[in-house]
């Protein structure tokens, strides 16, 4: 008897832990959601490029070296932000303080490298107006510094937390959060890049 009482009873729960939704944390999915915004707006703008360069009247143009500075950085950045992250998560706080302040630093480096960059493209007579060949680099350049600095800005967010003490390993969701986009936007970075040569 007491043996059909445990399995009716580990039934139940089996049937409750299958019914149980899958959840997610509120702020983790808004993350992912701004995230698959973003891969829709960038979809849609590289489609676009692939589509006017076939209609022709398209200016070839070497991209500013300093693309390739700044690849260099964004991808440095990413190796700060992951030692950051295993940091937090051994509660090796003033490491992770050092390498999210890194990070910081090395994205700011990243804005500026860009801006040079739209100055190299200026010096060859290339213009945000003017030949959409030229647009498009500036739009797909522009609009992911904005999102850069909006890493950035999350970032800060995260070191005052740290600071706080409101973010250590039992508490990672901000910190696993802030780590997701960060990479996001580095590889975003090199995609678009590696789009541009293959296709300027």
């Amino acid at each position: 008897m007491e043996e059909e009482e445990m399995e009716s009873r580990d039934l139940y729960l089996e049937e409750q832990e299958a019914r149980r939704p899958l959840s997610m944390h509120p702020m983790k999915f808004a993350t992912w959601l701004f995230i698959v915004s973003i891969v829709m707006i960038f979809a849609a703008l590289t489609s676009a490029y692939v589509v006017r360069k076939a209609e022709g009247n398209w200016l070839e143009f070497n991209l500013p070296d300093m693309f390739y500075y700044t690849s260099g950085i964004i991808l440095l950045s990413s190796v700060t932000m992951h030692l950051a992250y295993y940091s937090i998560k051994r509660d090796m706080f003033e490491r992770a303080k050092i390498f999210i302040s890194v990070t910081v630093i090395l994205g700011l480096v990243f804005c500026y490298g860009q801006f040079v960059a739209w100055g190299e493209l200026v010096s060859n007579d290339v213009y945000f107006v003017g030949n959409p060949s030229g647009s498009f680099v500036y739009v797909f350049s522009g609009l992911h510094g904005i999102h850069i600095v909006s890493g950035i800005v999350f970032l800060i967010i995260v070191l005052i937390n740290i600071f706080r003490s409101k973010i250590h390993s039992k508490n990672m969701s901000q910190m696993e959060m802030c780590t997701t986009f960060w990479h996001f936007l580095d590889g975003l970075w090199l995609y678009l890049f590696g789009f541009l040569i293959l296709n300027n």
